[in-house]
């Protein structure tokens, strides 16, 4: 049974133990305002070199300020993490980035991330949040998974975020 909870500081290094392996087929790049899907064939085994050590500061800094860390755990190990900014971004300061969304491969497709988003969108909600922003890995999978849960493109993608990463889909969740 997977029990969620939310993270320590000193369990942040654990995020980059959950394998998000995946075979990537197809890929979303956004272009003349829509999406356009193009086969590219990934064999994704683990995170890509460098990727932990450029992000944990990143990660760090989010706990520090506030930000909300949940982990999903299958006994000790940590299967999941969703991460929600504290700080509101856009024109109206309504909107707050799900900062990081993954789950282990062993353990897709089991209603995990689903779990994991509402709990971040319920605390979006809870902070008077109208909006998540989500800068969203190109890959099908992943985009197909944000628009299931109801995701679109962002109407005002967030200029700091898209320079930070611009291969990303951004997209955003309107919190009824």
């Amino acid at each position: 049974m997977i029990k969620i909870r939310q993270l320590s500081q000193d369990e942040l290094p654990n995020i980059w133990t959950i394998d998000r392996a995946e075979i990537i087929e197809n890929i979303y790049y956004f272009r003349e305002g829509q999406l356009v899907l193009e086969p590219e064939y990934y064999d994704m085994q683990g995170w890509p070199t460098g990727e932990p050590e450029h992000y944990a500061p990143f990660l760090e800094d989010c706990f520090e300020r506030g930000g909300f860390f949940w982990g999903a755990f299958e006994g000790e190990t940590l299967v999941g993490v969703a991460i929600l900014e504290e700080k509101f971004i856009g024109s109206k300061k309504d909107t707050l980035q799900l900062k990081f969304l993954h789950v282990d491969k062993n353990v897709r497709k089991t209603g995990l991330g689903r779990r994991l988003f509402s709990l971040a969108a319920e605390q979006a909600r809870g902070m008077g949040a109208a909006k998540l922003y989500i800068s969203s890995t190109p890959s099908e999978n992943t985009v197909h998974f944000y628009q299931y849960l109801g995701c679109v493109l962002a109407e005002e993608v967030d200029a700091e975020l898209f320079a930070f990463e611009p291969e990303d889909i951004h997209l955003e969740y309107t919190l009824r």
